[in-house]
C-alpha cells in the first residue's frame, strides 16, 4: 500500500519536493498513461490539503477537451477550448491560477462548492495535450508556490508517460 502523506505543515517549497519524490516512484511503476493520470491524480487529491476536485482533461478534437481520469465528484465530459479555465489554459498554453472563479469570464461550474482553481497545460513537442485541473472550495486556495510545484509535476508526469491517446470523434 501506497501511502499519500506529506507533511502540510512544511514549508511549500520542501512539500512540492516530497510530493514530486512521492510521484517519480509511482511513476517509475509504469509508463502507461491511464495508470500514471489515475495515480497522479489519486496522489493529489489526497496530498494536498483543501481539493475538492484533481484530474485530468485531454485534447479529444481540435479546440475539445475530454474527461480523463480523476478524483472528485462526478464533473463535466467535454470542455471547448474557449470556455472556463480549463479551456483557457489549453487555448493558451498558460497555467491558470484562478483566485475566484465566481469572477472568471465564462466559468464552468462542474461543482458549484469550487471557489478557486489552478490548471496547468500538459505539452508534448510544444503541443498542449492536455491540462491538470485542481479545484479547492477555498478562495485563494493556491499561489505562485503552488503553480511552480504543480508545474514541475506536470513536467515530470509527461516525461514518465507513453502517451497514447488519440483524438476521438465520438462522444
Amino acid at each position: 500500500m501506497f501511502d499519500a502523506a506529506v507533511d502540510a505543515s512544511l514549508p511549500k517549497p520542501q512539500f512540492y519536493e516530497e510530493l514530486l519524490s512521492m510521484s517519480e516512484g509511482l511513476l517509475s511503476m509504469s509508463r502507461d498513461m491511464i495508470v500514471n493520470l489515475s495515480q497522479v491524480s489519486a496522489l493529489l487529491y489526497n496530498a494536498l490539503p483543501e481539493l475538492n476536485w484533481a484530474g485530468f482533461y485531454l485534447v479529444s478534437a481540435p479546440e475539445m477537451l475530454k474527461l480523463a481520469p480523476f478524483q472528485g465528484k462526478v464533473a463535466c465530459v467535454d470542455i471547448p477550448f474557449s470556455k472556463g479555465v480549463c479551456g483557457a489554459a489549453a487555448r493558451s498554453g498558460v497555467t491558470q491560477c484562478i483566485a475566484d472563479v465566481h469572477e472568471f469570464p465564462g466559468h464552468i461550474a462542474c461543482d458549484a462548492a469550487s471557489r478557486s482553481e489552478l490548471v496547468v497545460p500538459l505539452f508534448i513537442d510544444g503541443h498542449v495535450i492536455g491540462v491538470l485541473d485542481l479545484d479547492s472550495p477555498h478562495p485563494g486556495r493556491f499561489d505562485l508556490e503552488d503553480v511552480a510545484g504543480i508545474e514541475a509535476l506536470c513536467q515530470q508526469l509527461v516525461s514518465a508517460t507513453d502517451w497514447h491517446w488519440q483524438f476521438s470523434t465520438q462522444a
